[in-house]
């Protein structure tokens, strides 16, 4: 497996639901913000726990800048290293419409 260090990531997230509206999955994407690669990407609830998870899948990349819609991230990416909008977001927002 290569590893690459990457500069700037989008980073989303999308449910579904499992049999009925109580059970619902989460799928937590991080893209690189110039290519739109697949970086790292988790499935499960919509807990801290699991965000965590997903944040650590990212950390051998070295991303240095975060981009995200307000879903409450900020708990746990730097403020310096993480800029919070839509208009960084388009793109991966746009994959998971599709």
């Amino acid at each position: 497996m290569v590893i690459k260090k990457v500069d700037e990531a989008a980073m989303d997230e999308m449910w579904s639901v499992v049999g009925h509206k109580d059970q619902q999955r989460w799928f937590w994407q991080a893209s690189d913000h110039q290519t739109g690669e697949v970086l790292a990407y988790v499935l499960g609830e919509h807990t801290d726990a699991v965000c965590l998870q997903w944040k650590k899948l990212r950390a051998p990349l070295h991303i240095t800048r975060f981009y995200t819609d307000d879903w409450g991230y900020q708990r746990h990416i730097p403020e310096a290293y993480h800029t919070i909008g839509k208009q960084n977001t388009q793109k991966i927002e746009r994959k998971h419409l599709t």
